[in-house]
């Protein structure tokens, strides 16, 4: 059986399909030695497939072990593989794999913190993030600004943004003094700046803004900033059901009993070592500099909010997840 050739390649791992379709149209991938094209299907598996000249495994889709993280993403790290003035990404502390690597699902802002999802298979990635999904997603928010009712039902009800009308599902309030208001916002779109601009149009910034939620998978105040975690096969077969997919019968997970002590002393570990290189990383700049300026004052340029990470920061908000939310949320403008 044929397969569309982004949709093969997406399941081996390369990207996304959007992000593979733009390689196909760049010229950048070859079937035996012929340039593919948009619309190519791929009907037997043993092709010598290249990217960028580099040879490419495929495998049918039975063969690929579906693994999902979840992700704690800090403030300031870039959602792309790389960055070349050096920034820090969100696949710098991912582990790492011999025949797989990891599809983002979904991005956030640079400015933007809170849960991400990673996972090896491309096909899960494309349909999680596809708006025809209507997946939701939830995050906390604090604007700067007067915010009243009417405010609120405008973005319950939709406004027009430069790409076409934007809705919030769902609007509650949970505190704030003087110009500074929280809430707690759903959506079901993955619209570059999507919630900031939603807010804009009523006159108010945002000032913090953090993903919470993520369909029924809520962010774990057991994960530190920076941290990851592995879903089990439970939680990864409802993300594979909720978009119609086949549930998945491996996982590499370690057994329950010794999973939560794993999890932690795996994370506590991975962001001691990457804070551990990005200091030695920095100390070796420094001399560097002072070498080649006499004049420069000792000290480490360490970027700024890279300490270890404090799930509890956050607030009782942040659950395991997979399970259900238990926030009561008191006051203020209602949907």
């Amino acid at each position: 059986m044929s397969e569309k050739l982004q949709k093969v390649l997406a399941r081996a791992g390369l990207g996304s399909r959007r992000e593979i379709e733009s390689l196909i149209q760049s010229g950048r991938i070859s079937v035996n030695g012929i340039v593919a094209k948009l619309g190519d299907r791929l009907d037997d598996l043993n092709a010598h497939v290249r990217l960028d000249g580099h040879s490419v495994k495929i495998s049918a889709s039975s063969e690929v072990v579906c693994r999902v993280l979840a992700y704690n993403k800090p403030e300031g790290e870039l959602c792309t593989r790389s960055d070349p003035e050096g920034r820090r990404t969100v696949f710098d502390r991912l582990p790492r794999l011999n025949s797989a690597r990891w599809v983002a699902v979904g991005r956030l802002d640079a400015n933007t913190s809170g849960l991400m999802l990673f996972t090896t298979d491309g096909e899960l990635a494309n349909r999680l993030m596809h708006p025809s999904r209507q997946v939701q997603r939830e995050y906390m928010v604090r604007v700067f600004g007067e915010v009243n009712e009417q405010m609120i039902r405008n973005l319950v009800n939709g406004v027009e943004l430069e790409d076409g009308q934007a809705r919030f599902e769902d609007v509650q309030y949970a505190g704030g003094e003087g110009m500074n208001h929280t809430f707690y916002v759903v959506i079901t779109e993955g619209r570059n700046r999507e919630v900031r601009r939603l807010w804009e149009t009523q006159g108010v910034t945002v000032s913090r803004l953090k993903r919470v939620r993520y369909g029924d998978l809520y962010l774990s105040k057991e994960l530190p900033r920076g941290g990851w975690m592995e879903l089990d096969l439970k939680e990864v077969n409802y993300l594979r059901e909720m978009v119609e997919m086949r549930p998945e019968k491996e996982t590499f997970v370690t057994p329950e009993a010794e999973k939560r002590k794993a999890r932690s002393q795996k994370i506590r570990r991975a962001v001691r070592r990457h804070e551990e290189r990005v200091d030695s990383s920095d100390t070796r700049k420094v001399r560097q500099s002072k070498r080649g300026n006499p004049t420069a004052k000792p000290g480490r340029n360490k970027p700024s909010g890279q300490g270890k990470g404090n799930g509890g920061r956050s607030g009782n908000r942040q659950q395991r997840p997979g399970q259900p939310s238990t926030r009561q949320r008191q006051g203020g403008p209602k949907r």
